[in-house]
């Protein structure tokens, strides 16, 4: 393949992803973010856009083989709430991932998402320019391979989860300039789809490559994010073309209380918890070029990037993972068993996504690469004082099937001081083995086949080093939980 310069950027990964809800049925740490749950725009004379589920009439909506979701137009639902502005969609993701080597057992185990999505476009609904209302829910089926078998920090699928129906999202949107620059959005949200997460990752199926290893082990409940949310404020500004400014205030723990697990705690979504610390989060995205730039004859188009830097502060009481609130070790036989407290904690982070190469004879054919790095200097109140991402995505991978992409990429992640500390005393005092945890990466190798427009098709394969960061093998005494070559199929539908 021959590549050049650029010839335009390539559609970026929506992160506003799954959108919303008409029907529902009836912590662990939160995820990455799922596969993004497309809602298609209302097209302006009221009938559905080109392309889109309604286009075709009757409950299929024409050939199976050319719709672009499997029901298509649901007896003409879709097309008669598009005239109101509205937008209805759902899909369903569905994996068999297995570990056939390492672990703390062998085998395969099913999990499952079911993504429904409704959105409002209130200008078109009711006359009231730049509003957007979105209800988003989620059914949550199967077994976790990470829980089950693996042991990992960095979790093997980013929709495990622990089984619920609940609503995720419940928010209004407004603009607030014609220039379209200033917007605010208030209600439960879900900070993977707007923060933190790289244009060019969502095809992978390891959790980390969306919602990070760092806020998702150090935040209570793992943060406002996938299949969690909380209620806040999130104010978006773009001062330029090339820069978008985002901040927002949120509830700093999406369950009520920081005791068990979180998703129990709260399973059905609807709680609305208030009594936690706040959340606050800001971060800077720079694009380039910007869309309307001035273009060169007599020089290749730059190839596209966009860098994104931010910071985020909790300010809950977060306990100390090795000392209590005498200065005793938490292993010590003599030890209060109350954990030292620490007020606030933060992190920072940087993403990229480049644009490296671009057939010049076939613009679809595209090579992206991406990276994300995070920390925090407080080792002693977090379990992973470090995180990274990288990877490569090419897009047709093999000629003319456009719609495939090919990705490769990586995770790491380092322990805090404060385990380790935890370990090394538990070792000491209990006067037997036990490894001091570490260190844990990662690869990934995956490849997305588009065997329908409704229904993608994509085998994976992962290999994990060092799990748990060196942990203990439960069913092995004296030896830490051996590498993990994690296989399987992922099938995405659009229904």
């Amino acid at each position: 393949m021959k590549f050049g310069s650029a010839k335009g950027f390539p559609a970026a990964l929506l992160v506003a992803g799954a959108v919303s809800l008409v029907f529902l049925f009836s912590g662990r740490p939160a995820q990455a973010t799922p596969p993004v749950l497309s809602a298609p725009a209302p097209a302006a004379s009221g009938s559905p856009a080109p392309g889109s589920p309604g286009a075709s009439g009757g409950f299929f909506g024409g050939s199976i083989g050319r719709r672009a979701t499997f029901f298509g137009d649901l007896f003409g639902i879709r097309t008669a709430l598009s005239k109101h502005g509205i937008t209805l969609n759902a899909s369903e993701t569905s994996e068999e991932l297995g570990n056939v080597g390492g672990g703390v057992r062998q085998g395969f185990v099913y999990d499952g998402l079911t993504q429904m999505a409704l959105q409002m476009d209130t200008s078109r609904a009711f006359g009231l320019y730049g509003g957007t209302f979105n209800l988003s829910a989620l059914q949550i089926h199967g077994h976790s391979l990470s829980a089950e078998n693996l042991n990992s920090l960095q979790t093997a699928s980013g929709i495990e989860g622990d089984q619920a129906s609940r609503v995720w999202e419940l928010w209004y949107q407004q603009l607030l300039n014609r220039e379209n620059t200033l917007d605010v959005k208030i209600g439960q949200q879900s900070l993977d789809q707007e923060f933190i997460v790289n244009q060019n990752s969502g095809l992978f199926v390891n959790t980390m490559f969306g919602w990070p290893m760092l806020p998702s082990a150090d935040l209570p409940g793992g943060g406002p994010a996938y299949p969690l949310s909380a209620l806040g404020v999130r104010l978006r500004a773009r001062p330029t073309p090339a820069i978008t400014l985002l901040a927002g205030v949120f509830n700093g723990n999406p369950a009520n209380t920081t005791v068990g697990d979180s998703q129990k705690v709260n399973p059905s979504g609807l709680s609305f918890p208030l009594n936690g610390g706040v959340l606050a989060i800001g971060e800077l995205q720079y694009q380039y070029p910007v869309l309307g730039g001035i273009t060169y004859a007599d020089r290749p188009e730059p190839l596209a990037r966009t860098i994104k830097v931010g910071f985020a502060y909790d300010s809950e009481n977060f306990p100390d993972l090795a000392y209590d609130n005498e200065g005793r070790p938490l292993a010590s036989p003599t030890t209060t068993g109350i954990p030292k407290l620490h007020q606030g904690n933060y992190f920072a982070y940087a993403t990229i996504d480049q644009l490296l190469a671009q057939d010049q004879n076939d613009r679809y054919k595209t090579l992206n690469g991406f990276a994300r790095v995070m920390g925090t200097p407080l080792g002693s109140q977090n379990l992973i004082a470090f995180g990274m991402n990288a990877g490569l995505t090419l897009h047709e991978p093999i000629h003319r099937r456009r719609d495939d992409t090919l990705g490769i990429g990586m995770g790491f992640t380092k322990v805090g001081s404060g385990a380790a500390e935890s370990d090394a005393f538990t070792g000491q005092y209990a006067g037997s083995f036990y490894p001091v945890r570490n260190s844990e990466a990662y690869a990934e190798l995956t490849y997305q086949y588009q065997f329908k427009p409704w229904m993608a098709l994509q085998p994976d394969f992962q290999y994990v080093f060092n799990p748990g960061a060196g942990l203990l093998d439960p069913t092995m005494p004296n030896r830490r939980i051996g590498n993990e070559p994690v296989i399987g199929l992922r099938t995405i539908v659009q229904l």
